[in-house]
């Protein structure tokens, strides 16, 4: 993991679990179990829910790989406490549950 990825864990796990994983050339950033954005190279790209179109208004709004969905670029807002916590909080009460696998089918 780099140096970005640790900062994003370190920073967001003050409100929660957080957990990052590699995927497709990226990382997925998980926050209590529940996808919350990505990272691309040391972009942070945030799901959009109420509570970040929100508090982070200012962000703009952008693709962080070919044929994702729109996702907010976050460059800063790391170094107040009060706002990760209460983003990651509603996001996490906003964002849906983690569907159930279907069991396979027995041949």
């Amino acid at each position: 993991m780099n140096e970005f990825n640790e900062y994003v864990r370190e920073t967001f796990s003050a409100a929660g679990d957080v957990a990052i994983r590699a995927m497709m050339g990226g990382y997925l950033v998980y926050f209590n179990g529940k996808l919350i954005g990505d990272i691309c190279g040391n972009e942070l790209f945030l799901k959009r829910t109420p509570t970040s179109d929100r508090l982070l208004a200012d962000s703009e709004l952008r693709y962080p790989y070919e044929e994702s969905k729109t996702l907010m670029h976050v460059f800063d807002n790391f170094e107040n406490a009060d706002l990760i916590a209460e983003l990651l909080e509603g996001m996490h009460s906003e964002l849906p549950e983690k569907k159930a696998k279907k069991p396979k089918k027995a041949k």
